[in-house]
């Protein structure tokens, strides 16, 4: 199958800084491994096995000379349209932008949304577009524009080899992520001084948020029992989460899916994730970690760990999140949607044979 996957120029593929284009990457590579033909549409400093077709040199989040970013996405769509004839079905990942030409375009297509969909002004873009085809990357992701013309839900997978089971030998409680107000750092400080567990905060600060760590967060973190850390690499991860008690995801909002779950299932590490958004769908209760309501329950669950198998989280994550899976998913929509485009064509045909000239 000839494939083309369109990434955010925000960040590379896979990137430096980000969620989404780490997920663009897996999913890229497993196809690719898997025998198809991939064309990955993405900034120049991206890194693919396929062929890559880059509007831009280098990401545009890393790069303070680049002022308008819309201007090298609306370059991304011109190579993506130009070259769409050449695939059985091109996938994007760039939220709604290329809806209108989507639509005058007879190619078969896809879009995952990756991100909140709960915004008021959503409700009424998706009502406009009801014939664009959509995956979800959670069941409850998709609520807030339940009419939409959804596809499936495809839950993100990781390469099973990118992580190996830790031991938890650290003793000590992992938060991983961003510091900022929908995920909560305060709640896992307030967890570890009254567990009397150490914390290990690995986190980035965007600079959409400094001033909420400035005022809010950071003398939390001057608790001996806490460690800031600051941000972490891919390779660092693992022995970050695998020396860990448990991942702590104390969020505050509907969270779309919550990548870090599956990261630290795939180390062994238990999750105790407040409930929100796909936490319900991601961890198994009472297997591979906890899903509590409050403070309370949260520490609860950190005096329970020891009925978590760490071997059980991996097995979950082996089963329900590997990049294979994923593919086995993204295949399936990709299929029925080619299915569908050609099916279409045949009855134009039919209607008028004078356009198999045109073809």
């Amino acid at each position: 199958m000839r494939i083309a996957q369109v990434a955010p120029l925000f960040e590379s593929v896979p990137p430096k800084l980000g969620g989404t284009e780490r997920v663009v990457h897996y999913l890229a590579e497993e196809l690719l491994r898997q025998g198809h033909d991939v064309t990955l549409f993405a900034s120049g400093d991206s890194q693919t096995s396929g062929r890559l077709i880059a509007p831009c040199e280098s990401a545009l989040r890393l790069n303070s000379q680049r002022c308008d970013p819309m201007a090298y996405h609306i370059l991304l769509l011109e190579e993506v349209f130009e070259a769409a004839t050449e695939f059985d079905i091109v996938h994007f990942h760039i939220d709604y932008l290329h809806f209108p030409l989507s639509r005058r375009h007879s190619i078969a297509h896809v879009t995952t949304l990756h991100g909140r969909l709960d915004l008021p002004e959503l409700s009424h873009l998706y009502a406009r577009y009801p014939d664009i085809p959509l995956v979800s990357i959670s069941d409850s992701q998709r609520r807030p524009v339940l009419s939409a013309n959804w596809q499936g839900t495809v839950y993100h997978g990781l390469p099973v080899e990118l992580f190996h089971q830790g031991n938890g030998s650290g003793h000590y409680l992992a938060f991983l992520g961003r510091i900022s107000p929908e995920k909560r750092p305060d709640r896992a400080v307030e967890i570890a001084r009254r567990t009397r567990m150490p914390l290990k905060v690995a986190a980035k600060v965007d600079r959409a948020d400094q001033e909420y760590f400035e005022t809010e967060i950071r003398q939390l973190f001057d608790d001996p029992l806490v460690e800031f850390i600051g941000e972490i690499s891919e390779r660092e991860k693992n022995e970050f989460l695998g020396n860990a008690a448990a991942l702590l995801f104390p969020i505050d909002w509907q969270e779309p899916f919550g990548l870090v779950m599956i990261e630290a299932m795939a180390c062994g590490t238990p999750v105790i994730a407040f409930r929100g958004g796909s936490v319900d769908e991601v961890v198994d209760n009472g297997i591979t970690g906890f899903i509590v309501e409050n403070i309370d329950e949260a520490i609860r669950a950190v005096e329970d760990l020891s009925a978590i198998r760490r071997k059980d989280c991996r097995r979950a994550f082996e089963t329900r999140f590997s990049a294979s899976r994923m593919v086995k998913d993204y295949l399936k929509i990709y299929d029925r949607l080619i299915g569908s485009r050609n099916q279409n064509s045949d009855l134009e045909y039919l209607i008028d044979p004078d356009l198999r000239t045109t073809r």
